[in-house]
């Protein structure tokens, strides 16, 4: 009972708390850099969070996506403006205000987001294997919290599309 508590203490402390995730966030940033290699030359990172946020948010309009992003909408602009010209993402007029401007994924946009997806999702999948059982459901209940207090929204399991892994604001 002691070292169940020395243990629970330790992850009371914020800098330990900290380090882990920040080691964790290490190991993750790997993974999505092998991932992001099956399309480096399709698509750049910067071009590649805009995709996962226009998946994981559907239509949105310009300023929205900057805000997400965290990038000024004249970057957000020339972005957009890219994945147009790529075929990974297009622009309409919003039906219910005209002055509007929505933007969305394309098909081959979809398809972008679904291959890195894939290749994240077994490579992480390899990782929680390794782990033992007993410790999975901690790590699910720790990172649901870390990711609700970071205001990320849980990942869509309905479509293989959208395993998106965060991104929305990296």
């Amino acid at each position: 009972m002691a070292e169940y508590e020395a243990v629970a203490g330790q992850f009371d402390d914020v800098d330990a708390v900290t380090r882990a995730v920040l080691t964790a966030s290490r190991l993750l940033v790997a993974v999505s850099a092998r991932s992001l290699a099956v399309v480096e030359e399709q698509v750049t990172l910067a071009q590649f969070r805009m995709l996962v946020v226009l998946s994981t948010r559907g239509e949105t309009k310009l300023v929205t996506l900057a805000e997400m992003l965290q990038v000024a909408p004249s970057t957000a602009m020339r972005m957009v403006d890219r994945l147009i010209a790529t075929g990974f993402a297009d622009r309409r007029v919003n039906p219910g205000n005209r002055r509007e401007t929505q933007l969305r994924l394309t098909e081959e946009g979809e398809r972008i987001v679904e291959q890195v997806t894939a290749v994240r999702r077994r490579e992480i999948a390899l990782i929680v294997e390794r782990m033992p059982e007993c410790r999975r459901a901690a790590l699910v209940a720790a990172l649901d919290a870390f990711n609700e207090a970071g205001g990320e929204p849980p990942a869509s399991f309905g479509t293989p599309a959208l395993y998106p892994l965060g991104w929305a604001d990296a």
